[in-house]
């Protein structure tokens, strides 16, 4: 890459290497009150699209399921009952401080077997090709640096006959989008404020949102990465969406 080459941190423009230390610092500084935050800014939502994307992605016994970005467990934890003693789940997310939290609440559940954690980058994933049945990643894709890079690596490590199901942030229909806009950068960095003592963090979020691929955008990034099959599903008025692709 050009040292001179630019990505984005929000709105900012940045070089990639600066953009993975601020989105470190992002959730190092958010990593305690993150659960209580995700409630709090979707208004306990992120758990129904949670259950919903889980139904999508149809994990069953015995199988073999990686969770991506699993910052505390809440996905992981789903995924390792629906597996099964039979199955395994490997929860994988760069932050080591995110991924500590997430150990601490799966040992807290008393989820102890057939559960392994990785620190990684999802864009160089450190697994065998054709290893997992499934592959989730859920409100993390926004933060990586080279989504191309993330989404041919999920490709590579999944068997024929794998699912990839990405859940994230997307793009809302028209008539919601200056309520959801007045909310992002008004309300959520004061709650970030008032519950995580940062502002600056959520009003980064805010930003990742807006400079995240549309749904469209995405479902034809999932098609060039060599998954077949792809479609999306939107909810609360595309507010969130689930992509889903295969392998083949």
């Amino acid at each position: 890459m050009e040292n001179n080459e630019k990505t984005h941190f929000g709105y900012a423009d940045v070089t990639p290497k600066e953009k993975t230390q601020r989105v470190k610092q992002v959730f190092e500084s958010v990593a305690d009150n993150y659960d209580l935050m995700n409630d709090l800014m979707s208004l306990g939502l992120h758990r129904l699209w949670k259950k919903f994307a889980l139904h999508i992605a149809a994990v069953r016994p015995k199988q073999k399921v990686l969770d991506l970005a699993g910052g505390t467990g809440d996905l992981a934890a789903e995924l390792h009952s629906n597996v099964g003693p039979s199955g395994q789940v490997v929860l994988c997310d760069i932050n080591a401080s995110m991924l500590s939290l997430g150990r601490e609440r799966m040992i807290d559940r008393g989820l102890l077997n057939n559960l392994d954690y990785v620190q990684a980058n999802a864009e160089c994933l450190p697994f065998a090709d054709n290893t997992f049945d499934c592959i989730t990643m859920a409100f993390g894709l926004r933060n990586v640096t080279y989504k191309e890079k993330c989404l041919a690596s999920a490709y590579s490590k999944l068997k024929p006959g794998g699912k990839f199901l990405v859940l994230e942030f997307s793009k809302p229909a028209a008539w919601l989008s200056p309520a959801y806009d007045m909310y992002s950068f008004s309300i959520l960095p004061k709650l970030g404020e008032w519950v995580a003592k940062d502002a600056d963090s959520y009003r980064y979020l805010a930003e990742s949102i807006r400079m995240h691929p549309d749904q469209a955008t995405l479902k034809q990034m999932f098609s060039e990465a060599g998954f077949d099959r792809c479609r999306f599903v939107n909810m609360t008025g595309g507010i969130v969406a689930a992509h889903i692709g295969y392998k083949y």
